[in-house]
């Protein structure tokens, strides 16, 4: 997979876990608050900087984290509310991101 489409295969699935975060937590029925916009728009402006792009799998993972400390909580808390509902919104993707992080861990471990 080259690194534009790695971009943005992660830039739609934090673009559907914001939206599910926001649709739940915030009530919107048709595009996302001002709060989860400006989210939004930050993560994929990091991502677009990001030069670890061809050698990461997410961000959780990368040892250098270029989110301010506040989008970081942020992104966090959308991550730990929608994460486990995606398995019902997005099921494909949501076993493809398990499958991903868990093979990054051990990779990770083992050097």
């Amino acid at each position: 997979m080259d690194v534009q489409s790695k971009r943005q295969r992660e830039k739609e699935m934090v673009g559907a876990m914001i939206a599910l975060y926001c649709r739940k937590k915030h009530g919107t029925r048709k595009g996302l608050c001002p709060e989860c916009e400006a989210l939004l728009e930050y993560s994929c402006r990091r991502s677009d900087c990001c030069p670890f792009m061809e050698t990461k799998t997410f961000c959780s993972n990368c040892k250098v984290h270029c989110y301010r400390p506040e989008m970081r909580q942020k992104i966090r808390e959308v991550m730990r509310f929608a994460g486990p509902r995606m398995l019902f919104v997005h099921p494909v993707a949501a076993v493809r991101h398990l499958i991903e992080s868990r093979r990054e861990k051990k990779r990770q471990e083992s050097v």
